[in-house]
């Protein structure tokens, strides 16, 4: 296990999630809106990719990362100067090949364990870019109503809701994992994931769940209910602590998928 892997990891997920989450913001936010987002993506994947660990084969994965920072890049050279199904399928390229390689990275990780983990890893890594994906683009997109206050409130409300089913189905994601972790632990496997969460091990595992689902549970139900009354500002302020808290819970999932196996 490494830091550049850590980063890695993270890094990826969140360019991926960005991705994704642009394909359901209305065009309403305006060209710069969308130039910005696929432009800090394409930054995100490419420094991502350069913290790819050094003895990594060069796999399908790597090649469907390189895909879709390529296609990042090209959507966003081509805003205001393409037709805009056309934008809308080149951003679906970059998605279409990020999700491929979130999950060629979870079955490289997880080839020595049983399918049912297997699967939740699966799981568990596009639901970690759905999740920073969705905070990410809500947050910017509230910060923009500083820049287009015309913009409807309704857009805001949307990616809040997206938000939320995303933090939901990650929250879901992780209790599977954690109790599939403990439920199937033999002895003679080595300390159980039990031993470890209850050690003075496992403060990685409680601040994960503390900051980086408890916290953004609490507030992204905070910022749907002040979207609600078209605060943008306040709810844009309580998405900055948001998208943090995420982060800090997305990059100790990291460290913990790699030191511990589970990915939680």
């Amino acid at each position: 296990m490494s830091l550049s892997t850590v980063l890695f990891l993270f890094l990826a997920h969140l360019a991926v999630g960005i991705a994704f989450t642009l394909m359901l913001v209305s065009g309403e936010a305006g060209i710069k809106f969308f130039r910005f987002n696929s432009g800090l993506a394409a930054i995100l994947l490419i420094i991502g990719i350069a913290f790819r660990p050094a003895d990594a084969p060069r796999d399908l994965a790597w090649i469907a990362l390189l895909v879709a920072a390529a296609a990042l890049v090209l959507y966003w050279a081509t805003i205001g100067r393409a037709l805009t199904r056309i934008r809308t399928a080149i951003m679906g390229v970059a998605a279409a090949a990020g999700t491929l390689a979130l999950v060629l990275q979870a079955l490289a990780l997880s080839a020595d364990r049983a399918t049912g983990m297997r699967a939740l890893t699966i799981a568990s890594f596009l639901t970690s870019a759905g999740l920073l994906g969705g905070a990410c683009t809500a947050m910017i997109l509230g910060h923009w109503y500083l820049i287009l206050p015309s913009m409807q409130v309704s857009h805001l409300q949307s990616i809040v809701k997206v938000h939320i089913i995303s933090m939901v189905l990650r929250v879901v994601v992780v209790a599977a994992a954690v109790l599939m972790a403990i439920m199937t632990w033999q002895p003679g496997l080595g300390p159980s994931f039990r031993h470890y969460i209850l050690s003075s091990g496992g403060i990685f595992f409680w601040q994960r769940v503390l900051f980086g689902l408890f916290g953004p549970a609490l507030l992204s139900y905070l910022t749907w209910e002040t979207a609600k009354i078209r605060s943008t500002q306040s709810a844009t302020g309580i998405l900055y602590v948001d998208f943090f808290t995420v982060v800090v819970g997305e990059v100790l999932a990291k460290y913990l998928l790699l030191a511990t196996r589970v990915p939680v």
